[in-house]
């Protein structure tokens, strides 16, 4: 059984737009992933590290524990041996306290944590996980609960799939972009609804088997 390890926001922690409720496991897409991997092989446990509000290496100035930079590597020492670790974040790097945020901002954050990655001390004779980026789909009109939280970041946000690919190809990594597949939430506009959670599980579910 082959273990991968989840680095994610409120999207993978499944929230349920519009509320504070979270999608059960075999709803969010991680859930999702793991239960059609072990249905069509390979065997797999997934375990998710997702915190709602969490950016790629910037603070949340009234939450602590957002940045997603700190502690990363004593995570991966912590649920190491990894065979894959996906990493999807960004979203919270467009809250309404990062306006000059963009998507070439994003995409050195998440450099700075595939590379936090790499230095992370792992018992000796312990693969460095390989890494699957995984860009969120892109933002729509922000509205609901979170409406004021992203005001402008549908805008901002633009081109984020391309800036990502291109970090993933400079340092070696798969990419995944969710926006091929499924769209964000009809809802708030940000998180992803349960039907967007099964699509997204089921596909990147085969695209991480082919790795594997």
């Amino acid at each position: 059984m082959q273990h991968i390890f989840v680095y994610g926001d409120s999207l993978s922690w499944g929230i349920v737009p519009n509320t504070r409720q979270r999608f059960p496991f075999d709803v969010r897409w991680p859930g999702a992933m793991e239960k059609r991997l072990n249905a069509n092989g390979p065997r797999v446990r997934v375990t998710e590290d997702c915190v709602n509000g969490r950016r790629t290496v910037w603070d949340d100035p009234f939450k602590p524990g957002r940045n997603g930079l700190v502690g990363l590597g004593a995570r991966i020492e912590a649920q190491s041996p990894i065979a894959l670790l996906i990493l999807m974040l960004g979203t919270n790097d467009f809250q309404f306290n990062h306006v000059y945020n963009n998507a070439q901002t994003s995409a050195l954050g998440i450099a700075a944590l595939v590379n936090e990655i790499r230095r992370a001390p792992i018992e000796p004779g312990m693969p460095v996980p390989p890494i699957l980026i995984a860009c969120p789909p892109p933002m729509q009109k922000p509205g609901g609960q979170v409406g004021l939280k992203f005001h402008g970041a549908e805008e901002r946000s633009k081109g984020l799939a391309a800036a990502y690919e291109e970090t993933g190809k400079s340092l070696g990594c798969s990419f995944f972009d969710a926006g091929n597949v499924t769209q964000s939430s009809r809802v708030d506009g940000i998180h992803l609804d349960e039907d967007q959670h099964l699509t997204l599980g089921a596909a990147i579910a085969d695209f991480v088997a082919a790795l594997l």
